[in-house]
């Protein structure tokens, strides 16, 4: 089971999926998209266990990390 963990101020929501189910891969590159599009950035750990920032969909992360926009005041 791959994994997206969405952050926001209450917390963080998590969205599990099965990358070999063509509906449920669907799902997830579209919240992918949605929410990149929102302003959420989206990173993976690498094999060396290091972030890595992504632009796109990779359907072979086990585990994709969405952070939202930073706002200063």
């Amino acid at each position: 089971m791959a994994i997206q963990i969405v952050m926001d101020r209450t917390g963080d929501s998590r969205h599990t999926f099965n990358s070999h189910d063509v509906q449920e891969l669907a799902r997830a590159e579209q919240r992918f998209y949605e929410l990149t599009k929102a302003g959420f950035t989206a990173a993976v750990r690498t094999d060396h266990g290091q972030i890595s920032q992504i632009r796109s969909f990779d359907p072979t992360a086990e585990e994709t990390l969405f952070v939202p926009r930073l706002v200063g005041g």
